[in-house]
């Protein structure tokens, strides 16, 4: 007999949210290379840490695994720049986790939802970290360990795959890597996610209540902070030499101007949404921001050429 949050990861893998994340950008925009990571390929890496990570903690694996599968199901057409155009253009901001949240709670099936269980929910809302430093002073963390564990195990997952990426690009040299960073994690993406979830499972006993002196703290998943210096370092490094590169920022401008488009003719073109994705009794503005965010890259670049945007 199935838990509740084994039906909350078996319905998230068979939405169509889910599907589309094959063809959603993690930082480059529809790369022509086979092994670039995509958003599906890292939500099943951050599913693959967080469950080793709760596995060791004896915590729920399930609503690990649920949290982990659909914590990007909200991310945009083109990675953050995506996301970043239609915050501009809301009123009300946009939020890649909001809407991963809404796409559960209201989009998916007709606007029924998944009908998922509240940690799951929350645990999907609570992910998102921005460029604070992890686990530093403004880290908000989710209420369960297993929301928690999946924050942490996001990070790893990205900081890793995206160095391969850069590296895959000829963005930056593995001798360029911080030295420090390097050295405490280890020169390959095996080691250092090993050190990582070693760390992780290694200092959040307390979390579980073993060896825990302090009775007035909230539980935490947490990390020595040697691992979450030198995690922070390689990610810092990403930002400034991979994220913000030359050739990603070249393709973001595209992307903007892409995004902006779309937005400004189905605004003024109804009619061109497919009726099933105009749901609710919501502003229009609202309708078509639901609507591009699900678009995968091609699929956003397909209906923009269609429609003479590019």
């Amino acid at each position: 007999m199935r838990t509740a949050f084994q039906r909350d990861r078996d319905r998230i893998i068979h939405c169509n949210a889910f599907r589309r994340l094959k063809h959603k950008t993690q930082v480059f925009i529809a790369p022509l290379g086979d092994h670039y990571v995509t958003r599906l390929t890292h939500t099943l890496e951050v599913a693959q840490i967080a469950r080793s990570i709760s596995r060791s903690l004896n915590l729920n694996e399930d609503l690990t695994e649920a949290i982990a599968l659909a914590h990007d199901l909200g991310h945009t057409p083109f990675g953050h720049v995506g996301e970043e155009v239609l915050d501009e253009i809301s009123e009300s901001g946009f939020r890649h986790n909001e809407q991963s949240l809404r796409v559960v709670e209201f989009l998916e099936k007709g606007g029924r939802g998944l009908n998922l269980t509240w940690e799951v929910r929350e645990g999907i809302l609570m992910h998102s970290k921005s460029r604070v430093e992890v686990l530093g002073d403004d880290w908000e963390t989710s209420e369960t360990l297993e929301g928690q564990v999946c924050k942490i195990a996001d990070v790893a997952a990205y900081v890793n795959h995206d160095i391969n990426d850069a590296l895959r690009a000829s963005l930056v040299r593995e001798a360029a890597l911080p030295a420090h960073a390097v050295s405490v994690l280890g020169r390959t993406r095996s080691q250092r996610i090993n050190t990582i979830v070693r760390d992780v499972v290694d200092c959040s006993w307390p979390a579980r209540g073993e060896g825990l002196t302090d009775q007035t703290g909230k539980p935490m998943i947490v990390m020595s902070p040697t691992v979450s210096d030198a995690m922070n370092s390689l990610r810092g490094f990403l930002f400034e030499n991979a994220y913000h590169s030359e050739l990603v920022e070249k393709q973001a401008e595209q992307a903007r101007v892409t995004v902006h488009r779309l937005y400004n003719y189905f605004f003024e073109h109804e009619d061109r949404i497919p009726w099933n994705e105009l749901l609710g009794d919501v502003p229009l503005s609202r309708k078509v921001i639901d609507y591009i965010a699900g678009m995968t890259d091609q699929y956003a670049l397909q209906v923009a050429q269609q429609a003479s945007l590019v």
